[in-house]
C-alpha cells in the first residue's frame, strides 16, 4: 500500500555489483510493473542535466527492460546499493509526465485511499503516455524554385501528371496539404527526389472537439457585464489569487445564475498572470458545452484549451496530454480523472457541480475528484473553486465551519425569475386515467402548449428501457438476471431482456418458464416507453431519446445537443446526463416523470439526490428571455425533499438533513469507510465476513464504531455474492492505516476478494 525503497538484499538480487565512479548521480525510479516497489538507479552523466523527478523512463529490471517514472532525484544512496545500482537506459520524453506536485498527491491518495502505489500510478498516467502513440504526422508540399516554363515543358512531355502538379503548386500561395491532392505518391516522390518539390513533415496536434459540430458563440469578448453579486464572488475569489496562497471557495449559485462567467473571469486573470487552470465537469456530456464555451471566450490569451476523458481517441488523449506537459495548453477541461493533468504553474481548479456522485471514482483507487481537487490545490498553493446550486451537504458544513470561503449567488442573470414549480400527485391520477399514467394531464398539456408555441421542452426519466420487469400474474414469476439479483429490464426495439447491471442478454419471452402461463405481463416504464407515448400523443412533434441506449457513436451526443440548440428537436427526453449543466433559452418547460425513482434507494443520501436533481432539473427551464415551469410528477407529494425542491429552500432542506445525519453520526458528521467483500461462494463469504469483524475486535478494540457486516442491498453481481462493512470514525488517516495492517495479517480465504472505499457513496 505505501511508498518504500526496497531493502539492500532484495536489490542485491536483482543488480550485480558495479564500480560506482565519485559523483555520480543516483535516482529513485518506480517501474509501472515492478510491484509497486521503487529501485534505485545510477544517472548517466550525459543524463543527468535533463533528468527531473516525474519523468518517463526505461530501466532495466531483471532481465527485463520496463518503464517507469522518477519518484526522487537527486535520490540518497546507501554504499551497499550504489555498488549494485544499474543505470538508467533513457528518458522517453524531454519533460516530466507527472507534475512535481503530484508525486505527493499520489502518496497521499495512495495512502488516504488504502491502495496500492502501482495502482495509483496506472490511474495518474494514462496508458496511452506510459505506450506512447505514434504522433500524427503532416506532409506539405511547395516548390524548391519558382516556377519554369522550360522545366515544365520537359515534365509535359515525359510525365504529365508530375507536370500537372508542378504547375498547381506553383499557383498555390502556400504549401499544399499532400493528401489533398489527386497524386499517386510514385507521382510526388518523383518530383521530391528530382529536387523540384520540397516536402515538409510536422506532427499535427489531435484536438478534441475542433470540428463543425463546434458552436458559434461570440468569440474574443473579454467579458461579459457581470452583476454585482458575480462581481462580489469574482473579487474574493480574485483576492485569493492575488495572495499566492491556498484557499478553497465554495461558489453557491442558483442554476442560471451565471457561475460559468465567474470561472472564466478567473480563468482570463490566471491566464493573464502566466498560470493555468484545471475545469472539471461530473459527466463527459458536458465538455462539449464548457470547450465550446471556454475557447470562445479565451481565445485572446494565447493558449490552448484542451480536454480530457475518457471517451477520446487515443490519438486526441496523447496530444492533449503531451501539450500539457510541454506547457502548450494552459487550460483543461476534463470528468474526474482531469485533476491528474501535469499543468505547470497550476494556480487556479474548479469543479463544477462538485455535488454530483460522478466524481467519485468506481473502481481502485476508490478516489473523489472533488477531494483531490481540494487536496491537490493545498500542496501548490492554488485555489480551488467548488460551484454548484445544490452543494454536497459536506461541502456546505465545509463552509459553514470556515474551512471554505462561501460565495453566494442567490438571482438569475438579469434578474429572471426561477421557473414556477408544480406537484402532481400520481395517486390522484391513477384513479382519474384509464390505461397510461406514465404522463400525467398535466404534464400533457403543458407540452401540447410548448409546442403550439414553438417552445422547447426537457423531459427526464432516469430508467432506461421499456418495462422495467416482466412478471406472471399466476405464479408470481419475475423475470430475474441469473448473475444478478436484479430483475431484468424489457428493452422493445429489439425485443430483449437485459441487466442494466452486468450487461446480461436474454431473448424476451412471452410465456412463463415456470408455469407456462401465457398471461405475462410488463411492469413499470422507462424511456423507450416514455418516447412511445410521445410520439403517440404528438405526432407532429420532433422528439428525440437522450440515454446509454442510444448513445452508440462517438459525438451522437454533440450532435443530438446542435440539433437542440438550433431548434430542429422539439422534445428531449433522456436519463441523468441531460439533468444538469446545459443552457438552452428556448426551454421553457422541464418535466420530471418520475420523481420517486431515487427517493426511495436504501441509502442515507437518497434525499439528497432527490433534492440536488429536482433543483438541477427544474434549473434547465426558463434560462432566457420566456419564463419557465417545472412539473414534477410524484408518488409521495409530500416527502421533504420534494416539497423544499418546490420552494428552492436549499438552507431549510441542509438544516433537516444535517440534523438527521448528526442523529445517526453520518457524513459529514462521520467518515465512512466501506469493505466490500464480494465471493462466489455465499456460506464462505459469510463466515469470513464475521471472521474479519471478530479479527478487527480483538486486535484493534475501540478502533471504531462498525456498521454491519451485512449483505449489500444488491446481494449479487456478476456472479459475486456481495457483504460489506462499514467503519464509521472522526480521522481517516489512522483507521486505514490499521486495518491495512489487519488486512496483511488475515487468512484471507482463496475466492474471497475485499476491497477498500473511503468516503464511500455508494452503499448498494
Amino acid at each position: 500500500m505505501f511508498f518504500f525503497l526496497m531493502a539492500d538484499n532484495r536489490q542485491a538480487e536483482l543488480f550485480p555489483e558495479i564500480p560506482v565512479p565519485a559523483g555520480t548521480l543516483f535516482a529513485s525510479v518506480l517501474p509501472f510493473d515492478g510491484g509497486g516497489n521503487a529501485y534505485t538507479y545510477r544517472v548517466p552523466e550525459a543524463m543527468a542535466v535533463s533528468l527531473s523527478a516525474g519523468m518517463l523512463v526505461r530501466v532495466p529490471l531483471g532481465r527485463r527492460k520496463v518503464l517507469g517514472i522518477v519518484w526522487d532525484f537527486p535520490a540518497a544512496c546507501e554504499e551497499a546499493i550504489a555498488a549494485r545500482a544499474k543505470a538508467i537506459l533513457e528518458f522517453l520524453y524531454p519533460f516530466p509526465v507527472l507534475a512535481a506536485d503530484e508525486i505527493d498527491l499520489c502518496r497521499w491518495l495512495s495512502a488516504y485511499y488504502a491502495c496500492s502505489l502501482n495502482s495509483v500510478i496506472n490511474t495518474v498516467i494514462p496508458l496511452v503516455v506510459r505506450e506512447g502513440v505514434r504522433p500524427l504526422l503532416e506532409h506539405r508540399l511547395s516548390l524548391v524554385a519558382p516556377f519554369e516554363t522550360e522545366v515544365f515543358e520537359k515534365l509535359s512531355r515525359r510525365a504529365k501528371k508530375q507536370a500537372e502538379l508542378y504547375r498547381r503548386l506553383a499557383q498555390s500561395p502556400e504549401a499544399v496539404l499532400r493528401n489533398t491532392l489527386p497524386y499517386s505518391a510514385v507521382v510526388v516522390n518523383a518530383l521530391v527526389k528530382s529536387g523540384l518539390v520540397r516536402q515538409e513533415t510536422a506532427p499535427v496536434s489531435r484536438v478534441a472537439y475542433a470540428d463543425s459540430l463546434a458552436g458559434t458563440r461570440e468569440r474574443g469578448k473579454a467579458a461579459f457585464d457581470l452583476n454585482e453579486e458575480q462581481r462580489s464572488a469574482l473579487a474574493a475569489i480574485a483576492t485569493s489569487l492575488d495572495e499566492r496562497v491556498y484557499r478553497t471557495h465554495l461558489l453557491f449559485g442558483v442554476t442560471g445564475s451565471g457561475k460559468t462567467e465567474v470561472y472564466i473571469e478567473a480563468i482570463r486573470k490566471v491566464l493573464a498572470e502566466g498560470g493555468s487552470a484545471i475545469f472539471l465537469v461530473p459527466e463527459v456530456a458536458l465538455t462539449p458545452q464548457t470547450v465550446e464555451r471556454l475557447r470562445s471566450r479565451l481565445d485572446d490569451c494565447g493558449t490552448q484549451t484542451v480536454v480530457w476523458h475518457s471517451h477520446l481517441s487515443s490519438g486526441e488523449r496523447f496530444d492533449a496530454w503531451m501539450d500539457m506537459a510541454r506547457g502548450n495548453a494552459r487550460v483543461l477541461v476534463g470528468a474526474r480523472s482531469a485533476i491528474f493533468a501535469p499543468m505547470k504553474n497550476l494556480r487556479l481548479i474548479i469543479v463544477d457541480e462538485e455535488h454530483e456522485p460522478s466524481f467519485k471514482q468506481g473502481e481502485t483507487p476508490f478516489y473523489h475528484g472533488r477531494d483531490l481537487a481540494v487536496y491537490r490545490a493545498s500542496k501548490c498553493g492554488a485555489v480551488c473553486v467548488l460551484g454548484s446550486a445544490t452543494p454536497s451537504i459536506e461541502s456546505f458544513s465545509n463552509a459553514l465551519n470556515g474551512k471554505y470561503v462561501l460565495n453566494r449567488i442567490a438571482n438569475r442573470v438579469d434578474a429572471h425569475p426561477l421557473p414556477q414549480v408544480s406537484i402532481v400527485d400520481m395517486r390522484r391520477e391513477i384513479l382519474n386515467m384509464r390505461g397510461q399514467t406514465t404522463f400525467s394531464r398535466t404534464m400533457l398539456k403543458a407540452i401540447r402548449e410548448r409546442l403550439d408555441g414553438h417552445e422547447q421542452c426537457i423531459l427526464f426519466l432516469n430508467r432506461r428501457g421499456y418495462s422495467r420487469a416482466l412478471i406472471c400474474p399466476d405464479c408470481g414469476y419475475v423475470a430475474t438476471c441469473p448473475h444478478c439479483s436484479a430483475p431484468l429490464t424489457f428493452h422493445r426495439h429489439d425485443r430483449t431482456l437485459r441487466c442494466h447491471l452486468c450487461g446480461y442478454i436474454q431473448a424476451a419471452i412471452s410465456q412463463c418458464p415456470q408455469c407456462k402461463s401465457e398471461s405475462i405481463k410488463k411492469r413499470g416504464y422507462g424511456t423507450q416507453r416514455a418516447e412511445e407515448i410521445l410520439r403517440d400523443a404528438f405526432p407532429q412533434a420532433r422528439i428525440r431519446r437522450l440515454d446509454g441506449d442510444t448513445m452508440s457513436k462517438k459525438n451522437e451526443f454533440r450532435e443530438i445537443l446542435a440539433q437542440f440548440r438550433n431548434g430542429d428537436i422539439d422534445i428531449l427526453l433522456g436519463t441523468q446526463m441531460i439533468a444538469k449543466g446545459l443552457d438552452f433559452p428556448r426551454v421553457t418547460l422541464a418535466g420530471i416523470i418520475d420523481a420517486d425513482l431515487s427517493l426511495h434507494i436504501p441509502d442515507f443520501r437518497a434525499a439528497e439526490r432527490t433534492f440536488q436533481l429536482l433543483v438541477q432539473v427544474s434549473g434547465r427551464a426558463g434560462r432566457g428571455d420566456l419564463d419557465g415551469e417545472v412539473i414534477v410528477q410524484t408518488f409521495t407529494p409530500f416527502a421533504a425533499p420534494i416539497q423544499y425542491a418546490k420552494e428552492g429552500d436549499y438552507e431549510g432542506f441542509v438544516e433537516e438533513e444535517l440534523q438527521k445525519r448528526r442523529e445517526f453520526n453520518y457524513p459529514p458528521s462521520s467518515h465512512l469507510i466501506r469493505h466490500l467483500f464480494r465471493s462466489e461462494d455465499e456460506a464462505l463469504l459469510e463466515r469470513t465476513v464475521e471472521a474479519w469483524k471478530d479479527f478487527v475486535d480483538k486486535n484493534a478494540p475501540g478502533l471504531c464504531a462498525f456498521k454491519g457486516p451485512c449483505p449489500c442491498t444488491i446481494e449479487k453481481l456478476q456472479d459475486f455474492y456481495r457483504w460489506h462493512l462499514f467503519y464509521v470514525c472522526d480521522r481517516v488517516t489512522p483507521v486505514v492505516a490499521t486495518v491495512s495492517e489487519l488486512r496483511s495479517r488475515f487468512p484471507w480465504p482463496k475466492g474471497v476478494i475485499e476491497i477498500i472505499d473511503v468516503d464511500a457513496v455508494e452503499s448498494m
